[in-house]
């Protein structure tokens, strides 16, 4: 069998699409690798920490828009793969209803930086901010997912990040100009959804068409419950760095914060690659021995590399992000649990979930989770011990019992991994 042979199979196309994500997320690494050290020291840890907390805040809202479309548009697409109708209506009435939503959205916005004194003096930044992400969820990933064809996005989200990354160091000289920063971001990702719809249509015979309202209403009542699961876990993740910009006397410590964060999510979108291509894998094929060779070749390297960050973890900060942010290195110690545990709960979620007809569980798993951080962070607020270690400390918390959630399920009901038998319909 040819290499062309092997690639053009079930697991060959996985492989693939994961490679795809890989360059992704690897794109991602790089090039933060390259532009945050030199953010960091151009902007300085107060300037820094008003970027990294809008930059939380507009998570937010990028959730909100998203809407858990990446999810349920990717099982859609999944299913209906053949029927080119059905994913011009998909992605029609998910643009419209992303489109409402940024309405609502922005007139949410509009009022916060009118009630939240600190966000006042930002508010165009903040709006810009917006904007770029509203572009970046107009990317329709869910059809490449679900088609398994990521490289075309692939190859244009490099291309943005590539040209974010060299206008940076042309453009950034100092702290004053760090609205660069969402400027550059909005030319980049308007510039990558006309390119997306242009393939879509010439290539893939996808495009707008007319819908129905309750076409729209029909598609954000699908995805709703993975919108549950996405809100609910932008509590614990995006929720630190908001509360600190809020409540600290000097932007530092948001910066100190963020500088730290960087490095857990740069470790993060390591792992997402791995779960985000099995998933529609999973839905179709059933394979669950994959998850448990995937963890067992995984997992011995990953708690390896978060014992080695963090006995070398202020050295890291240091020289990854400048002699200014020594203190990071508190934080990053405390949030490498969450590195750890991350790629058997991405696994274990909707990938493993979702076959075995629980993927109402990993929504449960990250509400939960979530609960549990508003119910802590009030405790730490009435106790005045708010700060970015008892943060760090508290995320790290949340992740863990999400997974622990969500092992306890998968081997409660493990007598429903059956795999696809040879010869059964898709």
């Amino acid at each position: 069998m040819t290499l062309r042979d092997r690639m053009s199979g079930k697991r060959g196309v996985l492989l693939k699409n994961t490679m795809m994500l890989y360059v992704l997320q690897f794109s991602t690494y790089f090039f933060s690798f390259i532009v945050v050290p030199y953010e960091t020291r151009v902007l300085g840890p107060e300037i820094y920490g008003l970027v990294g907390a809008a930059a939380a805040a507009m998570v937010y809202f990028q959730n909100v828009i998203d809407f858990g479309f990446i999810l349920s548009g990717t099982e859609d697409a999944a299913l209906h793969r053949e029927d080119r109708r059905y994913l011009s209506g998909l992605f029609t009435s998910v643009t419209l209803a992303k489109l409402f939503l940024a309405v609502v959205s922005a007139a949410v916005l509009m009022v916060l930086c009118r009630c939240i004194a600190v966000w006042g003096g930002h508010t165009l930044f903040y709006f810009l901010y917006f904007l770029s992400v509203f572009l970046a969820s107009l990317m329709p990933d869910y059809l490449y997912r679900g088609l398994e064809q990521m490289e075309v996005i692939t190859v244009r989200a490099v291309c943005i990040k590539a040209f974010f990354t060299v206008m940076i160091f042309v453009l950034l000289r100092d702290a004053s100009q760090y609205y660069l920063i969402p400027v550059l971001n909005i030319i980049g990702n308007g510039a990558a959804f006309l390119g997306v719809y242009v393939h879509l249509k010439r290539k893939l015979g996808i495009g707008f068409c007319p819908v129905r309202v309750g076409e729209v209403a029909g598609v954000l009542r699908r995805s709703l419950p993975f919108f549950y699961s996405r809100v609910a876990t932008t509590v614990y993740t995006a929720t630190n760095t908001v509360v600190l910009n809020i409540i600290s006397g000097t932007g530092a410590v948001t910066g100190y914060y963020t500088g730290a964060d960087k490095l857990i999510t740069t470790a993060k979108s390591g792992m997402s690659p791995i779960s985000d291509s099995m998933y529609p894998y999973m839905v179709k094929n059933r394979d669950f021995k994959l998850v448990k060779k995937t963890l067992k070749v995984l997992m011995p390297l990953i708690v390896l590399g978060c014992i080695v960050v963090g006995i070398f973890a202020e050295p890291l900060c240091v020289w990854f992000l400048g002699a200014e942010y020594a203190d990071s290195a508190k934080v990053l110690r405390v949030m490498l649990p969450v590195v750890a545990v991350i790629l058997p709960s991405y696994i274990l979620g909707f990938p493993t979930l979702s076959p075995m007809g629980l993927a109402k569980h990993a929504n449960y798993s990250t509400i939960v989770g979530s609960v549990f951080y508003i119910a802590a962070m009030i405790v730490l607020f009435a106790a005045n011990h708010v700060t970015m270690l008892t943060l760090g400390l508290l995320t790290s918390a949340t992740e863990i019992l999400i997974f622990l959630y969500r092992l306890i399920v998968v081997w409660h009901y493990r007598g429903r991994m059956v795999p696809r038998q040879a010869g059964e319909e898709d």
